[in-house]
Parts: C-alpha cells; sequence; structure tokens
C-alpha cells in the first residue's frame, strides 16, 4: 500500500536538529542485497561508489547541516542472519554520519516501548511504520500527539542509554 504520508527525504530535510530512529524487529522483508550477502558476497568498502546510496547521501548532507542522526535497534540474541547482515552493513550509516546503537532485548525489561519502529524528527513530529509479518511496510503514519511523541522519546533515549555502541557490539 503506498504511504500518502510526506517522504523520509522531505522529513529529514525540514530537520532542523535531530532525527532518531528505534529498530524493533529481528527480521524485515529481504531484499536483494540481504540475498547477495546470504550467497556470500561481501562489500567492497573500499569502493564507496559501489555500495554509496542516495540513503547515504541523504543523511551526510543532513549531518554536515548539523542534524544529529541516531538510530537503535533492539535485537533477540542469538540474533538472526538479518541482524548479522544489518550489523555488516551498518559500516555505510556510520560512515554517512550516524550513530547507531545495539540494545539485548533481555536489557529492555522495564522500558515502556511502543509497538512500532519510529523516526522522531526534532523531538515532535512522529514517523511511525506499520508491518506485516513478514516485515514488509504496510503504511507509515505521521503523528504529532504530544504523549505519542514523549512516550517515543522517552523510550528511545532509554534505550539509547542502555545500548551498546556499534563499534563495540558483536553478533
Amino acid at each position: 500500500m503506498p504511504s500518502s504520508v510526506p517522504s523520509f527525504a522531505e522529513l529529514l530535510g525540514k530537520s532542523e536538529r535531530s532525527a532518531v530512529h528505534l529498530e524493533l524487529r529481528d527480521s524485515y522483508a529481504a531484499t536483494d542485497r540481504f540475498e547477495a550477502w546470504r550467497r556470500g558476497e561481501r562489500i567492497d568498502w573500499e569502493d564507496r561508489g559501489s555500495w554509496w546510496h542516495p540513503y547515504d547521501q541523504l543523511i551526510a548532507d543532513s549531518v554536515a547541516r548539523g542534524v544529529v542522526i541516531r538510530r537503535a535497534r533492539i535485537v533477540s540474541e542469538p540474533v538472526t542472519s538479518y541482524i548479522r547482515w544489518e550489523h555488516y552493513v551498518t559500516r555505510a550509516n556510520i560512515t554517512a554520519g550516524e550513530q547507531v546503537r545495539w540494545l539485548p532485548r533481555r536489557r529492555t525489561t522495564g522500558i515502556p516501548l511502543p509497538g512500532n519502529d519510529f523516526w522522531l524528527f526534532d523531538d515532535h513530529l512522529l514517523r511511525v511504520h506499520h508491518f506485516s509479518g513478514d516485515g514488509q511496510v504496510v503504511e507509515d503514519e505521521i503523528t504529532q500527539d504530544p504523549a505519542t511523541v514523549k512516550l517515543c522519546s522517552t523510550a528511545f533515549e532509554t534505550v539509547w542509554e542502555r545500548a551498546v555502541p556499534h563499534h563495540l557490539f558483536h553478533v
């Protein structure tokens, strides 16, 4: 189902200070890049042109204009093959300027968490992702409801404090 909400690029382009992303799933819909990795193909990190995508440039441009971009992933252990792949390709996110942390799910007890992944822009605008059971995006939703924004912001910050920086998290 196509989304009628503003695109991620549009929302990030309007951000002035921050964009935070909380990921809660252990797998998402398989992509060609994931399937290639499963077959043993690896990225030539020295050949930036082979892996640098428009998303990476969008992040780099946003960081260059002062937007702090943080991503936290809650994962079950042992991790799924999808999470092992995400950990591997996170090098691109880091290179683009994102800060990324990982939190084992067993350390989330006591954190009020939303039921869905989200992006929070400038602490007031949420883009909530709704997925099907197999990890396909079903719909994105935009909200500025103060109670929902507060829940998501507090959840993200608590996860961020407990989470392990990418370079220290081993899968």
